[in-house]
């Protein structure tokens, strides 16, 4: 049977990066598309409990159509597992996302807790940002980035190497790839700032503010930041078990004596 391909983003189904990556899976799989209507960026695992989620059809503009939801990136794979989509989704993908998700930040993103969500239900999931960071007007390279994406599709899909509740979070550098590096998760990839204004009433306002690293930090050539920032795809096997095991014996005491 020919594989079902979950194909969702957070950046909305009018994103140049889906619809690159749903051209190249549709060459071994049946792409089946369910993406926010909107942008959810930096929307984590949310999930939209207090209203009712609607899922309709789009047309793109070369004709084809897609499945669109008012929810979330997460609810966009739990919608498709619980039931919406035709069958059980073999593989879900997230992406491309328009920029890098590295990092301690990885936690904020919608791209990355897509697959995470997929991983939990089972299905071999990854994730997968394009660093457009740099000149603004160079054109973001989708179509490269979605053929890499294809070839690691195929391999997770022909051999199955993850362990359950593992999912992969790729980041693909501007220009070519020098190749891949398989690295952990690294620190920092934004400096934060809080820029303060006054809008046109004379209300304060507060925005949040940073810019990415472009050096490579020394002593991390094991990290996805490194390996990004060296032109490197990254490619990093994420799951959502965030016990502190390294604490659990330590806090043994609070059983032994009481509160």
């Amino acid at each position: 049977m020919v594989p079902l391909i979950l194909l969702t983003n957070d950046d909305g189904y009018l994103s140049p990066g889906l619809h690159a990556l749903r051209r190249v899976l549709s060459e071994f799989g049946d792409v089946w598309v369910l993406a926010p209507e909107k942008n959810w960026s930096a929307a984590s695992r949310t999930r939209v409990f207090h209203k009712p989620l609607r899922v309709y059809s789009a047309q793109l503009p070369d004709g084809s159509v897609v499945h669109v939801t008012n929810g979330s990136p997460s609810d966009c794979v739990l919608l498709a597992v619980l039931g919406v989509a035709p069958r059980r989704p073999d593989l879900v993908v997230a992406g491309i996302n328009a920029g890098a998700n590295l990092g301690k930040d990885v936690t904020y993103s919608g791209t990355v807790s897509a697959a995470i969500e997929g991983a939990q239900a089972g299905i071999t999931s990854l994730a997968v940002s394009l660093d457009v960071a740099g000149d603004p007007e160079e054109t973001p390279d989708y179509e490269s980035a979605a053929r890499l994406t294809g070839k690691l599709a195929r391999l997770l899909l022909e051999h199955h190497p993850l362990p359950s509740g593992v999912c992969l979070n790729v980041n693909i550098p501007r220009g070519a790839p020098k190749g891949i590096k398989v690295t952990r998760l690294g620190g920092k990839i934004w400096t934060e700032e809080l820029v303060r204004g006054k809008d046109p009433r004379g209300r304060d306002y507060f925005w949040f503010a940073g810019e990415m690293l472009s050096t490579p930090p020394s002593g991390e050539e094991d990290t996805d930041i490194w390996a990004l920032l060296s032109g490197y795809v990254s490619v990093t096997p994420l799951h959502l078990d965030l016990t502190a095991y390294e604490a659990l014996e330590t806090l043994r005491i609070l059983e032994r004596v009481g509160l």
